[in-house]
């Protein structure tokens, strides 16, 4: 009789044990770092050239020519683990989103990313000055959302 009543105990153990494994990887804590810092930082490692234009949510931009793609999504993620901080691993994925926009305007013959917003679980956030990042426990994310335009100059 004890040994039914000892697996019974250990199958309650390694239950509850699971479940706060479950709860220990479900970190998700959203971040607002700074869009400012992410360009000049592109600007510096010479990722973004300066040649496509990004333009955060209602930033007044030229008049536009032409739409070549509206709406257009995208979402990238940054190892935290390798990152000192929360904040650089949700620069390194907002970079990365910047440099897919900036070589998607080049090849559809667009010069500006406008109305650019975070659109996290297909909510927005529309800041000129921030964007959303989301931190879990290996990864950070972004997911943006923006129209690629040919502007008048």
């Amino acid at each position: 009789m004890k040994a039914p009543v000892r697996l019974i105990g250990f199958v309650i153990l390694f239950v509850s044990l699971s479940f706060c494994a479950i709860s220990a990887q479900a970190r998700n804590v959203a971040h607002y770092p700074s869009i400012q810092d992410v360009v000049e930082m592109g600007m510096t490692r010479k990722k973004l050239d300066g040649d496509i234009k990004f333009y955060f949510a209602d930033q007044p931009h030229p008049a536009i020519v032409g739409t070549l793609r509206q709406g257009f999504v995208l979402h990238k993620k940054a190892n935290r683990v390798s990152s000192n901080t929360d904040e650089e691993a949700c620069h390194v994925a907002m970079l990365a989103i910047l440099r897919i926009y900036q070589a998607h305007a080049r090849r559809a013959g667009g010069n500006a990313v406008i109305n650019i917003e975070s659109y996290y679980k297909e909510k927005s956030f529309r800041s000129e000055d921030q964007y959303e990042c989301f931190i879990g426990s290996a990864k950070a994310g972004v997911i943006l959302r923006g129209d690629i335009v040919k502007l008048a100059e």
